[in-house]
């Protein structure tokens, strides 16, 4: 994983056609459609910092970047089409400007009661709260939380909650 380190929490890059030598990536652009500005074929180089992480969580999009909104779904090639203003269950983590950890859970796929959220209103709703960047997780049938041993949203899935096999823990020291 590799960084640009110009943010106190940084993002990893996932580059397409990464390839690197001599502490240089290269990458040929040749499939990659989104890049129009960059003739095909042309050379790119640059220089990146190991990323020296000792936490890391994996998700997509960005949702929250200075406090504002900045969903980076394109950027990220996460969900194609109109899946971006789907109503799903969603499952997002951010933080405040003052390193205060937000963790949200939005219920979904219950009629009438809670429709689950795109990822628009996901982003609004922790900005609202305050976050100053947010990263969207798994969302659909893996959205649960549980606090103190007990479901504070009802399942989505109709065949019960879906086996996930990624948990994160907040054990009071």
């Amino acid at each position: 994983m590799y960084t640009d380190s110009t943010k106190r929490f940084s993002y990893a890059l996932q580059l397409p056609n990464l390839a690197i030598k001599d502490s240089m990536i290269s990458l040929d652009f040749k499939s990659a459609d989104y890049l129009t500005s960059i003739a095909s074929h042309q050379r790119v180089s640059s220089s990146l910092n190991k990323w020296k992480m000792q936490t890391a969580v994996g998700g997509g999009p960005v949702l929250v970047q200075n406090g504002e909104i900045k969903i980076t779904n394109n950027e990220e090639l996460k969900f194609a089409g109109k899946a971006i203003d789907d109503k799903h269950p969603r499952t997002a983590m951010g933080y405040t400007k003052d390193n205060k950890l937000i963790i949200l859970v939005i219920e979904g796929r219950n009629n009438g009661i809670a429709e689950g959220a795109t990822l628009t209103q996901e982003a609004q709703m922790l900005k609202d709260i305050g976050c100053w960047e947010a990263l969207n997780l798994d969302g659909g049938g893996s959205s649960c939380m549980l606090v103190n041993g007990k479901e504070t949203i009802k399942i989505s899935d109709k065949t019960g909650q879906r086996p996930v096999p990624a948990v994160f823990i907040i054990k009071q020291k």
